[in-house]
């Protein structure tokens, strides 16, 4: 039987393996040693593929670290306070709680660099307040899911990190090229749901309240200030995204141990009111216990468990599909469209149709490198293209049949999958018409590097 043969029954099985639910880490596992057998490509080599990302990468030391991080970040009780501060400024306006919703994900975003941390963390917290609000619990779990995707490209960004990783791009310059375009995803969401709401007059409106404003802020300063360091410190090359992750980690951990006691002491309960708590309690947020650390840590390793090796076999896969001549295809299809735009356009939609049916991890490893180049070769900046390659990966992650998105609001939420589909639209419109904008405005990613 031709090898031709043995490798589309091969991928046909693994196919079939997806849909019935298996890992997408065993899946492409299971398809890069059965290809590897057809071709004869050592499996040795599949080994030495997978010890050299754990061995090099040492920029992907900032993942797990950063995952830490938004654990740290949820269970000290900041993420409450950041979205807390986005309602006290928006729950004034038709769909405010929705929009605050949004708005967290966005500062929520800026300390995790994960997606699904994101969407678990604010649907969890948020989606029982939409309800309660009057707003349709299949739109309370959509927008979790959508507010998600930002997770990704507001610094600092995991993928991010494996794209600078893959491509020998400063991380630093693709975390500062994220801040316009992610902030713009965020306020044509928050459109989104403006119109929504006000078109189906979900929510109850809240009176805008400047004290309220200020003593929601004060209570968010540990997040305000965990997002400065960040930022600042790699800006300003203080430290590198890998220091900066580490600098986060223990900044929140001695936050965290420090509050606990202090809260105690005030004698401050999360379920107070805002209007009935002091301003001194503002200021200390409810931390947790030495005691709590190797639960909080468990959670981190548990997805950090997952995505590590699923970046170590993308890579593996990588190779194999070079050997069949993947990448000279792919290339071909790409420059045969003509110039910059029908590379940048034909690129885009080959993104776009990979993120409906795999993870945006996989899709960086084994798409960035192929297309990348030839991106470059017609003119377009790699800074640039690697917003545009991200934003486009981060939109799959609400686009069925996978969206990953939308399976973690759906687990946090208890709202089934397919109910949520329908509410997904508006934001895929959003988010879609910011992607067009970016990919046609290099200065909306390159505007703020220092370098530029």
């Amino acid at each position: 039987m031709a090898d031709a043969t043995w490798i589309t029954l091969i991928s046909l099985g693994v196919t079939i393996f997806f849909m019935l639910g298996t890992p997408v880490l065993l899946v492409i596992f299971y398809w890069v040693v059965g290809c590897s057998f057809v071709i004869d490509l050592p499996l040795d080599n599949t080994g030495n593929e997978l010890l050299n990302v754990f061995n090099k990468g040492f920029a992907l030391l900032a993942m797990p670290l950063f995952i830490l991080t938004g654990d740290l970040i949820n269970q000290s009780g900041i993420a409450r306070r950041l979205s807390d501060f986005a309602y006290s400024c928006l729950g004034w306006l038709r769909g405010g709680l929705a929009m605050a919703a949004l708005a967290a994900c966005g500062l929520f975003a800026a300390i995790s660099g994960s997606n699904s941390a994101t969407t678990a963390t604010i649907g969890s917290m948020l989606h029982p307040e939409m309800v309660k609000g009057g707003y349709d619990e299949r739109f309370s779990a959509a927008t979790a899911a959508a507010g998600g995707t930002v997770g990704i490209i507001i610094p600092p960004s995991i993928i991010f990190i494996v794209y600078g990783f893959l491509l020998n791009l400063p991380i630093s310059d693709l975390f500062i090229a994220g801040i316009i375009p992610g902030a713009m995803m965020v306020l044509a969401m928050m459109t989104a749901a403006f119109i929504i709401c006000t078109i189906n007059g979900w929510g109850f409106l809240i009176r805008l309240s400047p004290m309220r404003v200020i003593k929601t802020a004060i209570g968010a300063w540990l997040g305000f200030f965990a997002i400065g360091l960040v930022l600042w410190g790699i800006y300003s090359g203080k430290f590198s995204p890998t220091e900066a992750a580490g600098v986060t980690v223990g900044f929140c951990i001695i936050v965290g141990m420090i509050s606990y006691p202090l809260n105690k002491i005030m004698g401050d309960n999360s379920d107070t009111p805002v209007e009935e708590k002091s301003v001194a309690s503002m200021f200390v947020v409810e931390g947790f216990t030495l005691l709590n650390l190797p639960n909080i840590v468990s959670r981190s390793a548990q997805i950090t468990g997952i995505l590590v090796p699923l970046i170590a076999v993308s890579v593996a896969m990588q190779q194999v599909m070079s050997s069949l001549g993947a990448k000279e295809f792919i290339g071909e299809f790409v420059t045969g469209m003509g110039g910059y735009h029908a590379v940048l356009f034909t690129s885009m939609a080959i993104v776009f149709v990979t993120g409906m049916i795999l993870e945006s991890l996989p899709v960086t490893i084994i798409l960035a490198p192929i297309l990348a180049p030839i991106a470059a070769s017609v003119g377009i900046d790699p800074i640039h293209f690697s917003v545009i390659f991200l934003v486009g990966a981060s939109i799959g992650f609400i686009t069925p049949p996978y969206g990953l998105n939308l399976y973690v609001a759906s687990g946090v939420t208890g709202v089934p999958y397919f109910r949520l589909l329908k509410y997904t639209v508006p934001y895929l419109i959003a988010l879609i018409s910011v992607w067009v904008i970016v990919a046609l405005t290099p200065e909306l990613a390159l505007f703020l590097l220092p370098s530029r």
